[in-house]
């Protein structure tokens, strides 16, 4: 049978992966996919530097847009990534009837809804797996692995930037500013690492996992985001004291009122295998109602682990691709017109438990003041901890661990503490999941 041909669109880290990996595997591709793949199109801005990568024998196209169009390709990669002009690259590759495969999570965050949509409409596909936690097959595990369950919540490390920061920041007792640079210096964080360790790509990544989970819409705005910038040192090490690690994680949960979606640190019980994922790796948690709770581990970045995913949607729309469109698996799990309108809960109505660390004088009645403006709040405690002041100051830590309560009385609760005159400046809110 005649080999599909593919038009890859970047020659990056992710293109050249992906170039390498199908060339080193293609006998056992074949055999899995029932014909040859074959890159035979390359579309790149830069045809000198393409041309170091896929060598000689592949036509290399300086016009990203005549690449993506190209009558005789059949399915198309999208590997340049951001987002307005992969965007244009994407929707014009479908309506000219080409199968996408893309890895670009902002894009899809920002525009998968219309992207799906004009691929429903033109009877084409677009693949996605890359787009989340790089080789770990979390896509197809939702999608398909996992169709038979009702799925109650999902808990991700998908960021390995800031996890090797948080790594850092415990096993060698540096500040954020020193893991940042140790990563920077190690190529892990960008010279502007703002979409790594504010929470933004690891937003991006659960809003696609939050969709193929529930069956809704992709809802990327409506996600709570914080980021690890304001994280201390004392925080890690006081975690560790109480039996918690510090993670970002992605959180996508059912509740009777509605979905949760947010990002943002939090304490995780030793005990859990989540909490021991170290460095630039990734894992994510989801429990659903038959199997229980299902852990996928593995590389989320990087040229090899990238380029596995992009090499299996590229198997699975070989396969696909003169199927019905009608009998094809949905692109959120979910046939297009069954796709749910629930609530996404605003973060005040969010319940859980939280860590509160406060600096505070050394002074009677400082601790009955707290608790009494946590018991006004209904908020009970979990454990208390409380640090002496260090030889000649005034001032001392005070830790608490709180029960599951809503995030809107927290707030209140720390409006009131901070007001107090024994209270010296902000306090530390780290919430805490139990993941059990």
């Amino acid at each position: 049978m005649e080999s599909i041909k593919v038009a890859l669109l970047g020659t990056g880290t992710a293109g050249g992966g992906t170039f390498r990996v199908l060339a080193r595997n293609q006998e056992e591709i074949t055999r899995r996919a029932g014909r040859a793949i074959e890159i035979s199109l390359v579309g790149a801005r830069d045809p000198g530097r393409a041309r170091r990568v896929v060598g000689e024998g592949v036509r290399i196209e300086p016009d990203l847009l005549r690449a993506a169009t190209d009558p005789a390709v059949e399915i198309v990669v999208e590997l340049i990534g951001g987002q307005e002009r992969a965007r244009e690259l994407v929707l014009a590759a479908i309506a000219a009837g080409k199968h996408v495969v893309t890895a670009n999570k902002a894009l899809l965050a920002h525009h998968g809804n219309e992207i799906f949509a004009a691929a429903q409409a033109a009877g084409v596909t677009v693949a996605f797996e890359a787009a989340v936690a790089g080789g770990i097959p979390i896509i197809k595990a939702l999608r398909e692995g996992l169709s038979g369950n009702r799925i109650e919540w999902i808990a991700g490390i998908i960021n390995g930037t800031s996890n090797f920061i948080l790594s850092e920041m415990r096993d060698r007792a540096v500040t954020f500013e020193a893991a940042l640079a140790r990563a920077q210096a190690l190529g892990y964080a960008e010279a502007d690492p703002s979409f790594d360790v504010e929470g933004i790509d690891a937003a991006h990544k659960l809003s696609i996992l939050s969709a193929i989970a529930f069956g809704i819409p992709m809802q990327f705005s409506k996600i709570y985001t914080e980021g690890i910038t304001r994280l201390t040192a004392a925080d890690i090490r006081y975690a560790e004291e109480l039996g918690y690690r510090i993670k970002l994680l992605g959180i996508a949960r059912r509740s009777a009122a509605g979905i949760e979606m947010r990002v943002h640190p939090t304490l995780i019980p030793t005990r859990r295998l989540i909490a021991n994922v170290e460095g630039v790796m990734n894992a994510v948690l989801v429990q659903a109602d038959a199997v229980g709770v299902t852990l996928y581990y593995g590389a989320g970045a990087g040229a090899e682990p990238t380029a596995s995913a992009v090499v299996a949607d590229l198997v699975d729309v070989t396969r696909l691709h003169t199927a019905d469109p009608e009998n094809r698996v949905p692109h959120l799990a979910f046939q297009p017109n069954a796709l749910a309108s629930t609530p996404i809960l605003p973060m005040s109505e969010v319940r859980t438990s939280y860590y509160l660390r406060l600096q505070v004088l050394d002074q009677p009645g400082v601790l009955a003041d707290i608790t009494r403006i946590l018991a006004d709040r209904s908020i009970s405690i979990e454990a208390f901890l409380q640090k002496e002041p260090r030889a000649g100051q005034a001032e001392a830590d005070i830790v608490v661990l709180t029960h599951q309560t809503l995030e809107k009385h927290v707030d209140a609760a720390i409006a009131s503490i901070e007001a107090l005159a024994t209270v010296l400046g902000r306090v530390t809110r780290i919430r805490v999941e139990a993941l059990g």
